[in-house]
């Protein structure tokens, strides 16, 4: 018997995500409701500025935004949420990929990784979660996700993180799918 989980995480880590959901159709095998695609997103390069929440991007951050959105449309499953830090920053770079998001202050700039965790992981019926944030808590929460410790893992501005996050009796479990910063697109 196949492990629908191991094999779905298997080929998506090395497939195109289209061509991955007509894999898994053609051999029989359904997405597990407790599965789910995480998108960490650190916003473009802001800025300087006070208040800081009132931060904006900069021509090259709001640039960029627009390369990673376009990089990630295509990759995208249908059904995705995208919750968004209520920073004026974390909203434009947003804005990029999609018009249709949710601001959540449980993500914002003085959110601790266990609110942001619970945000992005309560339960939701979609395939995946695009979450616009900052650092550090982005990147601590990539680290606690994919290796169970709290660490202050950086990532580039513009940056994502995807990360498959399943759940097995009781247990959550990450597997990295990609990593990818906007200098190396286009």
């Amino acid at each position: 018997m196949i492990d629908s989980v191991w094999l779905q995480t298997t080929i998506a880590g090395i497939c195109h995500c289209s061509l991955w959901l007509r894999v898994v159709e053609a051999i029989g095998v359904t997405k597990d409701k407790d599965v789910m695609d995480i998108i960490l997103w650190r916003h473009a390069e802001a800025a300087p500025g006070f208040p800081d929440h009132d931060r904006v991007l900069t021509e090259k951050g709001a640039h960029d935004a627009g390369r990673m959105a376009r990089w990630l449309r295509p990759r995208l499953p249908g059904s995705s949420t995208v919750l968004v830090s209520p920073a004026r920053r974390a909203q434009q770079t947003a804005a990029a990929l999609t018009s249709e998001y949710a601001t959540d202050a449980g993500i914002g700039t003085s959110a601790s990784v266990e609110i942001m965790r619970d945000t992005v992981l309560k339960p939701l019926p979609v395939a995946a979660v695009i979450v616009v944030s900052h650092q550090p808590t982005l990147g601590q929460l990539a680290a606690q996700l994919l290796s169970g410790q709290l660490l202050d893992w950086s990532m580039k501005p513009g940056a994502i993180c995807w990360l498959t996050y399943y759940e097995r009796a009781g247990a959550g479990k990450a597997e990295l799918r990609a990593m990818m910063s906007p200098e190396f697109l286009d």
